[in-house]
């Protein structure tokens, strides 16, 4: 039993990847037939990267949604407050969990190669380039549609038609397959989103999630609530000694806990000697009398 607990403690994260995968793309039927799922949940949208079009989808995806909003002149409310809802939530947990886009990039990096260490300098250098995902989010998923809308009356979804590779690897490859009347309208710009897809893939044998580091607009909206978010990762300062062990078993590109750039996965509990790091539930206040704190937490705590 002791064994069980073990295994699944272990990879907790790996199963919750997986079973969101499938979720999402539930109605199986359509990667048989061909087509895409007309499921009434496509209302609403999961927490994830994942394209509305792949044939097994049972919702919509919250990028393309705001994007397909924009492009017909209305303001996206109801997938706006469902960001906030996730991110308030999760913040950046939703990469590391319910994200599969992400869970492809981590079985694609297990693949034995040589891998680009995450050194002073690389840590400079993709810290900078970690910024793209900020313009592109601006640029090709708010500003481009609703500057096409008002100059010919409709846009277009920019990010999901020209970069976007979970549209690529769950949509665009998988009907181009089973229906064979779409193979024959295929041309450049299908091919252009395959190469992109491609790159990104090997990318990822060799680079820890690097879609996510450099090139996701979801990731940059999560970003935002890290710090507030109330699941995830807190850091009790009256344990921490700022030995940055967390920072640097941390695979991704993060400078400290709970930065932009972290995922929130909780893997660096493990690391840390002082039992400094809460995974869970944090519910935290901060309540002052004159010298004294008092903080309020709810959490479990891991460490090594």
């Amino acid at each position: 039993m002791a064994e069980k607990i073990s295994f699944l403690q272990k990879h907790r994260r790996k199963l919750i990847q997986i079973f969101s995968l499938l979720i999402y793309n539930a109605d199986v039927k359509h990667f048989f037939t061909g087509g895409i799922s007309f499921s009434q949940a496509k209302k609403t949208c999961v927490p994830g990267l994942n394209c509305y079009s792949c044939p097994g989808a049972i919702a919509s995806c919250p990028l393309g949604a705001i994007q397909t909003s924009l492009a017909n002149g209305r303001f996206p409310v109801f997938v706006t407050g469902l960001l906030l809802l996730f991110g308030t939530l999760l913040g950046r947990m939703v990469c590391a969990f319910l994200c599969p886009v992400g869970l492809v990039q981590e079985l694609l990096y297990k693949i034995k190669s040589p891998k680009i260490k995450k050194t002073k300098t690389v840590l400079a250098v993709t810290r900078k380039l970690s910024l793209i995902k900020y313009f592109l989010l601006i640029f090709l998923c708010l500003a481009l549609p609703l500057i096409f809308f008002f100059k010919d009356g409709i846009g277009s979804p920019f990010f999901c038609s020209w970069f976007c590779p979970a549209g690529t690897l769950e949509a665009g490859i998988p009907l181009a397959l089973l229906d064979e009347n779409l193979r024959e309208l295929l041309g450049p710009h299908f091919w252009w989103k395959v190469s992109v897809a491609l790159s990104l893939i090997v990318f990822s044998v060799f680079f820890f999630r690097p879609f996510c580091t450099f090139f996701c607009p979801l990731g940059a909206v999560y970003s935002f609530f890290n710090k507030v978010a109330v699941f995830g990762i807190k850091v009790d300062q009256t344990k921490c000694t700022h030995c940055k062990a967390c920072t640097a078993s941390c695979k991704m590109q993060t400078l400290e806990i709970n930065d932009r750039e972290c995922i929130r996965c909780g893997d660096c509990a493990s690391v840390c000697k002082e039992g400094a790091i809460r995974t869970g539930v944090d519910f935290s206040t901060t309540l002052r009398s004159g010298r004294n704190d008092i903080r309020v937490s709810v959490g479990s705590q891991r460490s090594k």
